[in-house]
């Protein structure tokens, strides 16, 4: 069997999506996630100009051998545009080589370790009552696990709470907008949100936290410590983690469980993280973690260490890839939580998909493959349209995380 037809399949149906898709000699073909958002089209050039010529003439059924081609044979290894490229076309093979196998991904990857798949949703608001209100319609909706973001008095915007009326979605300009922070106000602020939320509706359900890397250790330890009567499911991305020893600061200081990764791209990105037991749950995706080849490496590394996975699930990642993570939770050993950020019905019609949710929990579908398929007549109907993320400053101008 050969490959003879790679492209790449770049639609905005609500906002950018980046697909592979590979077809072999055969009439059988893949479809894989390579969007990175806020920077698509250096992922088209790389796999255009580099990646799919190579692809051209090979066995789809090598993956492994494909895979190291292309992380060691690049020279420059790694970084997020080669390895959202990497990532596209490893989920591409696994499609295929399940559809050869006529079988459903979870199962050529081992079969399942469970009945179904625990996700979470998101809850946000402008203030406390109306997050209160977005509390309850996720519990009304079947929600087990809530990731709880709300407005900060005296903060103009806040990561993760959207426009009046809209769905969130932040990559919300051409060019990047610029947003105000202030570290001390979400510190004193963010302690009165989650006493507020467990008075409301108790301690059974999962509650979690998005940081969004603005933290420096120490701030983040006092954030940890002061959330700590409120027993969360995580605390997740407390500090920018190129510094993977920031977390040890952390961890001496808080009990509160610790989450990270979906900005990393490499197992070398978390593996002081899982070795050295600083982190709870690693969130690394399949679309920008090289795909399943390497975050199989990713799981089973962090099995060892007491580590559970926590895949990133926001609507910057396709249909595509959330099918390909539900297979990949069905089947890990170590599963912990899988974030799911509903897809809006206009790219849902764009990508038919096989997983199907249920009361707080997703099942990925029997169908061969990941069960995820695009349509390329509708997907032209919608061309892209650049949007970037925002940036962030401090109250004094300094640039900061965003």
């Amino acid at each position: 069997m050969k490959i003879t037809a790679a492209k790449v399949i770049v639609c905005c149906p609500g906002r950018n999506f980046v697909t592979v898709k590979i077809t072999t000699d055969e009439g059988v073909y893949g479809i894989g996630d390579a969007t990175l958002n806020g920077r698509e089209k250096s992922v088209v050039s790389y796999l255009e100009d580099y990646v799919l010529p190579a692809l051209i003439g090979r066995d789809p059924q090598q993956i492994e051998d494909i895979w190291q081609f292309f992380y060691r044979g690049a020279y420059w290894r790694r970084g997020p545009v080669g390895m959202t490229a990497l990532a596209g076309v490893d989920t591409a093979l696994w499609d295929i080589k399940a559809k050869l196998a006529g079988m459903p991904l979870y199962q050529l990857l081992g079969g399942r370790s469970r009945d179904r798949i625990m996700v979470y949703t998101h809850a946000n608001g402008k203030d406390i009552p109306s997050t209160l209100e977005a509390v309850a319609r996720a519990q009304e909706a079947g929600y087990k696990a809530i990731r709880v973001q709300c407005g900060i008095p005296g903060v103009a915007s806040t990561y993760g709470v959207a426009k009046e009326g809209k769905a969130y979605e932040p990559a919300d300009s051409n060019l990047p907008s610029e947003s105000v922070w202030s570290t001390e106000k979400y510190l004193n602020f963010t302690p009165k949100l989650f006493r507020a939320v467990r008075e409301e509706f108790g301690d059974d359900i999962h509650l979690l936290h998005d940081v969004h890397h603005r933290l420096t250790p120490i701030e983040a330890a006092r954030l940890g410590k002061e959330l700590e009567p409120f027993h969360l499911f995580w605390l997740e991305d407390a500090v920018a983690a190129e510094n993977q020893e920031s977390f040890r600061l952390i961890r001496q200081h808080t009990t509160t469980p610790l989450a990270v990764g979906e900005v990393f791209n490499s197992i070398h990105d978390c593996r002081e993280l899982i070795e050295q037991q600083l982190i709870d749950y690693i969130r690394t995706t399949i679309v920008h973690g090289g795909g399943i080849t390497q975050l199989r490496r990713i799981a089973d590394l962090a099995s060892l260490y007491h580590v559970r996975t926590g895949f990133h699930g926001a609507t910057d990642l396709s249909p595509v890839c959330m099918g390909a993570a539900l297979h990949f939770d069905y089947w890990v050993p170590n599963f912990g939580i899988q974030e799911h950020m509903p897809h809006s019905e206009l790219m849902e019609s764009v990508f038919k998909r096989a997983y199907e949710y249920r009361d707080g929990y997703f099942t990925p579908g029997e169908t061969p493959g990941h069960g995820v398929d695009i349509d390329e007549a509708l997907a032209a109907k919608y061309p892209y349209q650049r949007a970037c993320l925002p940036v962030n400053r401090l109250e004094d101008g300094t640039l900061w995380h965003w």
